[in-house]
């Protein structure tokens, strides 16, 4: 074999092994960008059902102000450091840990991260339901998560000619809550919600959208993105979302008498683990007292069949606008020892006595466990 053919040979095996190797590294890109979102709708909000109703955007509440934090608060502030909660610190942002929740705590002022959020979450591929300053929430419109549909031949070649018709089946919504805090800083907490399509009959040719679980991962990802978007490099806010702790145990119990939730945990942790379960099990939170450990919130029983959730089309599509009455509740938080508890009071402070009030800390003590 003459040495041309050799090197002819050579060249032929080296361009095939760099070819292999930009399949492989595409491929791995395609791993790591797991997360490309569009909204469902671009001209109007999808219809949800009562128990999952957006904030109204003329809030006749206003956040905490610093004073009102520090004041209820102080005594179990001072144990942030306790065992149970973890922080990194990066710059004037850190993240902070417990169990399956994380948030992060930024020195800046509310109304110096406010844009920066907004713009966060439009560039993300989400249009934005409740921009609400005053009471410190932002919800984004359901949108599909792109990334989880398939890359076949065929959406591949022709790309976006056809890309309407591909659909993951799924639908996720994320709720972003910032409160401040006694040093003039903020803490920013993020929650998912999803929903899947279903057949809804035994001919598959009728689908319903129905709740899916939340995913903590998700959060998590979105927090860590959001740290970068705050002034963190990549590979440190990776870094800081990695670890995970356990989280204080959560029970049903009783309390003069009363349903409640009982935590292992101090107020403090305690008043953010309800807020964010309170966003994941998809109550519309009103006001906070975070002073009086009082989270103002509007609920609906799923049991009563007019509140069946309808179809996520049959929501899109129609013009009829129906709502089911909500009834107005107050998720009281108290601490005694080193133990808090969590009761459900009625609109006028009272103890609830129906049975919506188990039905509420039910979902509570599911999600706080």
């Amino acid at each position: 074999m003459s040495h041309r053919s050799t090197s002819i040979q050579t060249a032929q095996r080296s361009a095939v092994v760099a070819a292999l190797a930009i399949l492989v590294s595409g491929c791995s890109l395609l791993e790591e960008d797991k997360i490309d979102y569009k909204s469902a709708t671009k001209a109007a909000s999808l219809e949800v059902p009562p128990d999952l109703s957006q904030l109204r955007k003329d809030s006749r509440y206003a956040i905490e102000s610093n004073s009102a934090t520090a004041s209820g608060f102080n005594s179990a502030s001072a144990r942030v450091a306790d065992a149970g909660t973890a922080a990194n610190q990066l710059g004037d942002v850190r993240i902070e840990r417990q169990g399956n929740q994380r948030w992060l705590v930024v020195a800046r002022p509310a109304d110096k991260v406010w844009d920066p959020l907004k713009e966060f979450w439009t560039s993300n591929g989400f249009v934005l339901v409740t921009d609400s300053p005053d009471i410190g929430i932002m919800e984004t419109d359901w949108a599909e998560n792109r990334a989880k549909i398939p890359q076949d031949m065929i959406r591949k070649t022709l790309g976006k000619v056809l890309d309407s018709l591909y659909s993951s089946g799924e639908r996720d919504k994320f709720r972003t809550r910032v409160e401040r805090n006694a040093q003039g800083g903020v803490e920013i907490y993020i929650t998912h919600r999803g929903m899947v399509e279903n057949y809804s009959n035994a001919q598959k040719d009728q689908t319903v959208w129905q709740p899916r679980a939340s995913d903590p991962e998700l959060e998590i990802e979105f927090l860590r993105r959001l740290m970068v978007k705050l002034g963190a490099s990549p590979e440190t806010a990776k870094a800081a979302t990695a670890a995970v702790m356990p989280a204080p145990m959560a029970s049903l119990t009783t309390l003069d008498g009363q349903p409640a939730v009982e935590i292992n945990d101090a107020l403090d942790r305690a008043w953010r683990r309800t807020g964010v379960a309170l966003d994941r099990t998809g109550f519309t939170v009103e006001d906070r007292d975070r002073s009086k450990g009082i989270y103002f919130v509007r609920y609906v029983s799923s049991a009563s069949p007019a509140e069946k959730e309808p179809g996520f089309f049959a929501r899109m599509f129609s013009s009829k606008k129906e709502e089911a009455a909500l009834s107005r509740y107050r998720i009281a938080l108290t601490e005694k020892g080193n133990l808090s508890h969590i009761r459900v009071l009625d609109a006028n402070g009272q103890p609830e006595k129906s049975g919506n009030a188990e039905r509420i800390l039910k979902l509570l003590a599911n999600e706080l466990r």
